[in-house]
């Protein structure tokens, strides 16, 4: 499982731990990602994805998974969340 945010895209950077003698070695900074289950209010059903906490905040904010999705670019998604996104969008097309 790659450490990448199912919403965001957001993954892991690459830098240097610097000693004190200014000694410079590799190391790796992962994003903080958490399991979370989320409401589709369009879809009336919860959804599982593995997204960062800066991702989540960014949904609450945007007032929910729905709007997030609309409002985000499909190419910065998963393949999971482009196929929710679609099913959002044929759903809300279907109510209106």
């Amino acid at each position: 499982m790659s450490r990448v945010c199912e919403l965001t895209g957001k993954g892991r950077q690459v830098g240097n731990n610097v000693s004190h003698a200014n000694n410079k070695t590799k190391r790796v900074f992962l994003p903080n990602l958490q399991n979370v289950t989320l409401l589709s209010e369009t879809l009336d059903r919860r959804v599982k994805l593995r997204v960062s906490t800066h991702g989540l905040r960014s949904v609450e904010h945007n007032g929910g998974l729905d709007n997030w999705l609309l409002k985000t670019s499909s190419d910065k998604l998963s393949p999971k969340a482009a196929k929710l996104k679609s099913e959002v969008a044929k759903a809300k097309a279907a109510q209106a």
